[in-house]
């Protein structure tokens, strides 16, 4: 069937085709006003991610995806039976007799009425969310107040709910934390005293100072040491030089020791000028003159004198040789004590060390745990969630179902398409020649008829209203 014949068909049949139309759309009017009104009501929750009651609060850069999952787990919080649960016993809605007698009419399988409230509730709300970090609670029911008291008491229940699970989980760490405190503090104590036990027993005020003033003895020690050496090998070699002298024969003022001392080079020349005082007396007076005499004895003096004091250099000599080597054997055992004690000092200093770190790892565990026990005390008190209620949920002034206007529209465009089908199914059982295109014969045409006109009171119009069939003859 082509266009043409179609519209020639709807044309006959026009009748049949505004019937089904009228009929469409007025069968849908009905239904949409028989049909139960449904109220919905909307309330507007900001989530954000930031916690103003938390010390612990860091704002690290969100990614998209990590933001869609934090709004998903959200949404799933809200349409969870907790959160339902919550709703019903806010609004003791288990103790109405409405529906207690709804729930006995619905029968058995749901367990207790809240279980059946709560499968109710959840299946008239909806969820939803953009881009943003707003979501959207929606509730559909019957009546408009219901509607909007079910739908604000999600979002109050949603946050108590988000509380909870904030407050709870802190509250069993601050319990957790404060028996943990008492056994850190324990072994602070612990570590404590037997630091404290070490330092009175090794009688140890300052460790470092200690072991830096012994540091500082034991590198005195050492120079005097070396320098003991030094003079211990010089007194030595003046010892020997002595002895090698004398052994040869030599007299003590020939020593070196006795040619540097000035007391005894003065005495010799005390000596000599008495020797040169005597000579000049006894040339004049001769030796038996008085003077001579005291001159004389004078000089026997110097001389003994002299040979007093050169026997006791050569004896000093050796005596400080003597005193010169057991100097440096005491030095060089005071050393090794000295350097024996540092070593001791450098042990008990490890063991100092140990017993002082731990003290130190002590007090570091114990001011963690301290700061998070403060952290979840702090924590467990809050009484604010991150999520705020941006527009309350308002009684609906119109229903949002059924929508009339749009059910009409629909019925229009339905009715259409089920007036064509009629039609087409008329005419395909009941085919009429309507136009030329419908006969389709192998004979030569002989006439074609106008299209049909009221011709009034007459029965066939005239000459004129007519096609010759044949050809004039010629």
């Amino acid at each position: 069937m082509s266009v043409h014949q179609f519209l020639l068909a709807l044309r006959a049949r026009f009748g049949t085709f505004a019937l089904s139309l009228v009929a469409t759309v007025l069968a849908a009017t009905v239904v949409s006003l028989l049909l139960p009104k449904t109220y919905r009501a909307t309330v507007s929750l900001l989530v954000d991610a930031k916690e103003e009651q938390s010390l612990s609060n860091v704002l690290p850069l969100i990614l998209p995806q990590e933001k869609l999952s934090y709004l998903q787990t959200q949404m799933d919080i809200i349409t969870s039976k907790r959160v339902a649960r919550k709703v019903v016993q806010d609004m003791k809605l288990a103790e109405s007799a409405l529906t207690r007698a709804a729930f006995e009419k619905a029968g058995e399988g749901y367990g207790s009425i809240e279980d059946w409230l709560v499968e109710t509730l959840l299946k008239r709300l909806k969820v939803e969310t953009s881009q943003s970090s707003i979501i959207q609670v929606t509730f559909s029911s019957a009546d408009p107040r219901y509607s909007a008291g079910v739908a604000n008491a999600f979002a109050k229940a949603y946050i108590d709910t988000m509380l909870e699970l904030r407050v709870e989980p802190t509250r069993q760490a601050a319990v957790w934390y404060d028996e943990q405190l008492k056994s850190l503090r324990a072994n602070l104590e612990d570590a404590q005293a037997k630091l404290t036990n070490y330092l009175q027993r090794e009688g140890i005020v300052s460790t470092d100072e200690r072991l830096d003033v012994d540091s500082t003895r034991l590198g005195a020690l050492s120079e005097q040491v070396v320098k003991a050496q030094e003079q211990t090998f010089q007194w030595n070699a003046r010892e020997q030089q002595a002895r090698e002298f004398l052994k040869r024969g030599g007299s003590l003022d020939g020593l070196p020791d006795v040619l540097d001392n000035p007391f005894i080079q003065r005495l010799k020349t005390d000596l000599h000028q008495g020797e040169a005082k005597l000579q000049e007396l006894a040339t004049q007076y001769g030796s038996n003159y008085p003077q001579y005499q005291r001159q004389l004895s004078e000089n026997r003096s110097l001389r003994e004198k002299l040979d007093a004091e050169m026997k006791k250099v050569a004896a000093g000599v050796a005596n400080s040789a003597r005193q010169s080597r057991q100097r440096e054997a005491d030095l060089v055992k005071a050393m090794a004590a000295q350097r024996a004690r540092l070593l001791e000092l450098k042990d008990n200093r490890n063991e100092f060390t140990v017993l002082r770190r731990n003290v130190e790892s002590a007090e570091k565990a114990y001011d963690t745990a301290m700061q998070r026990h403060v952290v979840s005390q702090v924590e467990s008190r809050a009484s604010q969630t991150n999520v705020t209620v941006l527009n309350p949920a308002a009684v609906p002034g119109k229903p949002s179902q059924p929508i009339i206007a749009l059910n009409i529209a629909l019925s229009v465009v339905v009715g259409t398409m089920l007036g064509v089908a009629v039609v087409t199914l008329m005419e395909m059982s009941d085919r009429r020649v309507r136009s030329r295109s419908d006969l389709d014969l192998d004979v030569p045409l002989l006439a074609v008829l106008n299209p049909w006109q009221p011709s009034g009171n007459v029965l066939l119009g005239g000459p004129s209203g007519a096609a010759r069939a044949l050809p004039r003859p010629s």
